[in-house]
């Protein structure tokens, strides 16, 4: 009983701060949930990585939904990187089994923490006004060198892809961040449910019980966070998104220190 307990406890905060990080900034549960399930459960990496996507996939897809329902959502271009982004997700794989220690295991955390902080220090205020000035040419082409440089990173690394994304629609494509979020976990929808089914196919099921617990709460986290971010003004969302980010790699940060 008090195992089981303690099982729910572990896949409530994680779920909540994997579907807090997707719904607001597009952030992949793995880099939440992950950590936590090995470090306070015991299960294997492998394993934890696959219950990680399986969340990812209906949080992501719920959060796409949201934010295309408010008009936050650039799919044509998104699925062009989309498709770019699971291309070179496997050539930066083969290109690390290659290259001897090329795993970067504090990538992401480092990158989460910063990204927070960018958004609380300098926020993003493009306006889609502004989006609409580029032409769709120059946009396609963004989209397909975006996807590549995520995708050939996310492969060679194995972790960072959420949050790469959002930074390069933000920075690079110059996207607005409501736009970019929901762009951004479009394209996770799809990136999750291909590497939890690889990781399924390969490694054979989880454990029931995770699974399930941390795709319900990753679920219902993401699915309120969306909603209040289509409602939030641009400067809040910034702000929220910052806190959300900046704390979530601190956790992860200190998560990590205790394996």
């Amino acid at each position: 009983m008090k195992l089981l307990l303690i099982e729910i406890i572990v896949c409530f905060f994680a779920g909540m701060g994997a579907g807090l990080g997707t719904g607001f900034a597009g952030m992949s549960a793995a880099a939440v949930i992950s950590p936590m399930l090995i470090t306070f459960l015991g299960i294997p990496a492998y394993e934890a990585v696959g219950i990680a996507l399986a969340s990812d996939v209906l949080a992501s897809a719920v959060s796409a939904y949201t934010y295309g329902k408010n008009k936050n959502l650039d799919i044509k271009n998104g699925f062009v990187m989309m498709i770019t982004v699971l291309i070179f997700t496997f050539v930066g794989s083969f290109v690390a089994s290659k290259v001897p220690n090329s795993t970067m295991g504090s990538f992401s955390t480092v990158m989460t923490l910063l990204l927070g902080i960018k958004f609380i220090v300098r926020p993003v205020m493009t306006t889609k006004e502004t989006m609409t000035l580029v032409s769709p040419k120059k946009r396609l082409i963004q989209s397909v060198l975006c996807g590549t440089v995520v995708g050939f990173i996310c492969g060679f690394i194995g972790a960072g892809g959420g949050m790469m994304m959002l930074l390069l629609l933000t920075s690079i494509l110059g996207y607005e961040l409501k736009t970019a979020v929901g762009t951004s976990v479009f394209i996770m929808a799809f990136t999750a449910l291909t590497g939890a089914g690889s990781h399924f196919m390969i490694g054979g099921m989880p454990q029931l019980l995770p699974l399930i617990l941390c795709i319900g709460f990753t679920l219902l986290w993401a699915r309120i966070a969306a909603k209040f971010a289509n409602k939030a003004s641009a400067i809040t969302l910034n702000r929220a998104t910052g806190v959300v980010l900046a704390i979530l790699g601190g956790a992860i940060f200190l998560v990590n220190l205790l394996k």
